[in-house]
C-alpha cells in the first residue's frame, strides 16, 4: 500500500507536505480533509485524536501526526536527496534549524489569531487582545525569518526542500489573516513567489482549493475520509 498523507482545507499548514511528496517522487495518496467540519466530527478522532491535520499513514498502515515528524519519515525515504542533503552536512543542519523555527515559533504566533477567529462563543475583548498579541508575534517572527535567509534560489539551496514546503504551508497565513503586507520583508516576498510559483505548490494549491487536477503522477489517488474510517474500523 501506499502512504496515504491527509490534509487540511482551508489553508491547513499540510499543504507544502503535498508538494513535498510531489518533489520526491514516490507513489503515494491523499485523503482531502475539511478542517471547519468533517475534522471536527467524532469520528475523525480515531485517525488524530488531536483534531488535527496533517496525519500520514505509513505503507505499514501505521499512524504517523505531527508535520515534523512526518518531515523525517519523508527524509529517511529521501535516497536521492532531491528534497534532503546528506545528513552529516552543513546543508542538512540549517535545514533542520530553519524547519524547526518555522514549526515552532513562526507558526505559534498565528495561535492566537486563529484562536481569535474560531472563539464560539465570540468574546470581543478577548478576541481583540488575541488579535493584537498575535499581530506583533508574528511580525516579530517575520523579521527574524528575513534575517535567516540567504542568497539562495529557495531557503537552504537553488531547488525547493523539505524546508520550503515547511514554509509555504504556513507563510500564506499573513495573507489570510491580514497581519501585514507580504512586501515589508522584500527577501521573504520574493522566496514566497518563487515557491508557489513552483509545479508541486500549484498542484497542491488547486486540490486544497478542491480542483481535482494531475501532478506529476506521483499521487495515485484520492481516498475519501469516511472510506478511510471505515478501514480502521474494520
Amino acid at each position: 500500500m501506499e502512504p496515504i498523507l491527509l490534509y487540511g482545507f482551508p489553508s491547513g499548514s499540510s499543504m507544502g507536505l503535498v508538494a513535498a511528496f510531489e518533489w520526491l517522487g514516490r507513489p503515494y495518496r491523499l485523503c482531502r480533509v475539511d478542517m471547519f467540519g468533517e475534522m471536527r466530527e467524532p469520528a475523525y478522532r480515531r485517525l488524530n485524536p488531536r483534531v488535527e491535520t496533517p496525519v500520514l499513514i505509513t505503507e505499514k498502515g501505521e499512524m504517523l501526526t505531527e508535520t515534523m515528524a512526518i518531515a523525517t519519515w519523508l527524509e529517511a525515504r529521501d535516497a536521492e536527496r532531491r528534497i534532503s542533503f546528506d545528513p552529516l552536512s552543513r546543508q542538512a543542519d540549517r535545514m533542520h534549524q530553519i524547519m524547526a523555527f518555522i514549526n515552532t515559533g513562526f507558526t505559534g504566533m498565528f495561535g492566537p489569531l486563529w484562536a481569535a477567529m474560531e472563539m464560539e462563543p465570540p468574546n470581543p475583548a478577548k478576541q481583540s487582545a488575541l488579535r493584537e498579541w498575535g499581530r506583533e508575534g508574528v511580525i516579530e517572527r517575520h523579521d527574524r525569518l528575513e534575517e535567516m535567509i540567504d542568497d539562495t534560489k529557495f531557503l537552504i539551496a537553488d531547488h525547493p526542500t523539505l524546508a520550503d514546503g515547511i514554509l509555504i504551508g504556513v507563510a500564506r497565513w499573513l495573507d489570510f489573516h491580514e497581519v501585514a503586507d507580504k512586501e515589508r520583508w522584500p527577501k521573504l516576498a520574493a522566496l514566497r513567489e518563487r515557491i508557489e510559483a513552483d509545479p508541486a505548490v500549484v498542484y497542491a494549491s488547486g486540490l486544497e482549493r478542491g480542483e481535482m487536477q494531475l501532478g506529476n503522477g506521483a499521487c495515485a489517488a484520492h481516498i475519501e475520509l469516511s472510506e478511510l474510517i471505515e478501514r480502521f474500523d474494520s
